[in-house]
């Protein structure tokens, strides 16, 4: 293979159209959980942009700042973003929402865990709970379809 071969973007959801469809329906899914779960779309994208501040994928964080402002979102509390736990501009439920997703995200050790994981479903309850978990899980898969295709930012 030539070096301008190896350059060339291999993206997945191109190359299995099928596979990648099979995500987006998941994500369809999930959105609808998180909606019946009585999760509004913000909370969704702040999710949705922690989880890809985490990973790195600047294609996602480009989507998911803009579907954020759609749904409401101020610039201000997006740019605190990654420092969320350093302020009080995030109510209860949002902070148990991103403490969950980070947790799903990094995996730290099995107590740090369980903690996050318990905290959210005190604050959450089992039905939000499991969305904004499944919003997450879903966020890192499609980071990773993105990342490993090199998505560029239009």
């Amino acid at each position: 293979m030539s070096p301008a071969e190896r350059r060339r973007n291999v993206y997945l959801d191109k190359s299995h159209p099928a596979s990648y469809q099979a995500a987006a329906a998941l994500a369809l899914e999930v959105g609808a959980a998180a909606e019946a779960a009585g999760l509004d779309r913000v909370l969704v994208e702040l999710v949705n942009m922690r989880v890809s501040q985490i990973n790195g994928c600047a294609y996602c964080l480009d989507l998911h700042r803009r579907r954020a402002v759609e749904a409401g979102e101020s610039e201000r509390r997006l740019i605190v973003l990654d420092a969320w736990a350093e302020t009080g501009l995030f109510t209860e439920q949002e902070r148990a929402a991103l403490q969950l997703a980070e947790s799903i995200t990094r995996l730290p050790e099995p107590d740090e865990r369980r903690y996050a994981e318990d905290e959210a479903r005190a604050v959450l309850g089992d039905a939000a709970y499991s969305a904004v978990a499944w919003v997450a899980i879903t966020m890192n898969a499609f980071n990773r379809i993105s990342i490993t295709s090199h998505h560029p930012v239009r």
